[in-house]
């Protein structure tokens, strides 16, 4: 009888990528996927270990799991992914639950590793990060319509908060005909919405091709049937090339959406991040963007409390952010990563005093988005619907202006039947805090 493996993935859609590769590979190695946890011997779970939060989370639900274990419902545990990777033999000395711990570097022997677990045998496996084997199949865990294209692994920019280098390795791009042909594959899966990942993507090619090659994929990936829309995320602001910019505004399938996280506007902070820059290039870089590519959705990332940050230095970002009035805006408190530069960095923030400053410029956003959404009303919206809410009775879907998982919704009656994937036109009529409501006036082909 087939071994049955259920899966865990944590953390960013890249790692999503790479938990979607371990089950290609475990389904090929003849091994029974199962959804439901409580119905499988072995369960992997694929961690996230970027920040503190990722890391609570990971914690909690390798012991949610480590308790099935001693009830009898699964025999086996087996940790990947970046805590894995970043914590190696600790998650082993210190979590006898846990059978097995394979760092990024040994997930082609994931099969090997869920037999030891099913045995209850104990291993632990790293090999090098560059031997993450980026290509191969890939078992989709979105929803059907749209996907993540992973075009490149490990970040060589070294800001000082982030442990990404450390645990994820140099930069290396995927050669461009790989990616066109996983791309073919996902259209023929069905996927009409793709979303182009990476640590940088604007870096793409650098490293194969001596130059930026992301514009270049792009246009490639535009000449792919099935393809509706095409999404870019992680967008460095000093790699956005006049030649990206082109490409975005003229090419259909691209959707004019660019997330850009910035961290923060003030160049000290800037240069004590190692992170590119100042205020007043950021500010032309986003009003430069704005006029060049009509309609333009602008995310970003901040970051406060870092260390040495000033009550003028936070209030110079809080005024920049109400100034550039960003459509998508997230903000977090620094967490100081063991390990990186800033983690000793004099001139701690206290806890509270990041909370606080996080809620400020969250709160700003909440005011931002209101308004910018409330210029929404009576807008024809086209929205790609992802499902019926059976309570709310209507369906939900996203607008061009919204990536998955992250942005907000848009919620619509409709007189006609509608399926997952489908595209229609909306008519917006109200605002649900971050989220659109309205009804469906047409059906997009």
């Amino acid at each position: 009888m087939a071994i049955k493996v259920s899966m865990i993935s944590l953390g960013c859609s890249k790692n999503q990528v790479d938990a979607e590769h371990l089950l290609a590979t475990l389904s090929d190695g003849g091994f029974e996927l199962c959804r439901d946890v409580s119905e499988s011997d072995v369960v992997v779970i694929n961690t996230c270990g970027f920040i503190q939060s990722a890391k609570e989370e990971a914690i909690e639900n390798i012991l949610e799991i480590a308790e099935l274990k001693k009830e009898g419902a699964v025999k086996g545990i087996v940790v990947t992914g970046c805590l894995a990777e970043r914590y190696r033999d600790e998650i082993a000395d210190e979590m006898e639950e846990v059978n097995v711990v394979l760092g990024i570097g040994a997930n082609n022997r994931i099969c090997e590793a869920v037999r030891k677990a099913a045995a209850g045998d104990r291993m632990t496996a790293y090999g090098k990060k560059e031997e993450l084997d980026l290509s191969g199949k890939r078992i989709l865990t979105t929803l059907p319509y749209y996907a993540y294209l992973k075009i490149a692994e490990g970040c060589d920019n070294c800001c000082t908060y982030c442990a990404i280098p450390q645990i994820r390795g140099r930069f290396r791009s995927r050669p461009m005909e790989e990616l066109i042909d996983e791309a073919k594959w996902l259209a023929g899966q069905g996927v009409k919405e793709l979303v182009v990942v990476a640590q940088d993507t604007t870096r793409y090619g650098e490293d194969l091709y001596g130059e930026y090659r992301l514009a270049a994929l792009l246009k490639e990936l535009c000449k792919i049937d099935g393809l509706r829309w095409i999404r870019t995320l992680y967008c460095y602001p000093d790699k956005i090339t006049e030649d990206l910019i082109d490409t975005i505004a003229m090419e259909e399938k691209l959707v004019k959406y660019l997330d850009i996280p910035i961290q923060h506007c003030e160049e000290d902070i800037l240069r004590k991040m190692n992170r590119p820059m100042d205020r007043d290039s950021l500010a032309a870089l986003m009003e430069k963007l704005r006029n060049r590519i009509p309609g333009l959705t602008l995310r970003t990332t901040v970051m406060v409390g870092f260390p040495g940050e000033t009550e003028e230095q936070f209030a110079a970002l809080s005024e920049f952010v109400q100034e550039v009035r960003f459509d998508r805006l997230g903000c977090f408190s620094f967490s100081a990563e063991e390990g990186t530069v800033a983690e000793d960095m004099a001139g701690q923030v206290d806890e509270e005093e990041k909370k606080r400053r996080e809620e400020i410029i969250m709160t700003q956003q909440s005011i931002i988005m209101e308004q910018l959404n409330q210029e929404k009303i009576g807008e024809r919206q086209l929205c790609i619907v992802e499902g019926y809410d059976r309570y709310g009775e209507c369906y939900f879907g996203r607008t061009a202006a919204d990536a998955p998982d992250v942005d907000g919704k848009v919620f619509f009656t409709s007189e006609d039947q509608l399926k997952m994937g489908d595209f229609v036109k909306v008519r917006i009529e109200e605002v649900m805090d971050y989220d659109l409501v309205g009804v469906c006036v047409s059906y997009s082909l």
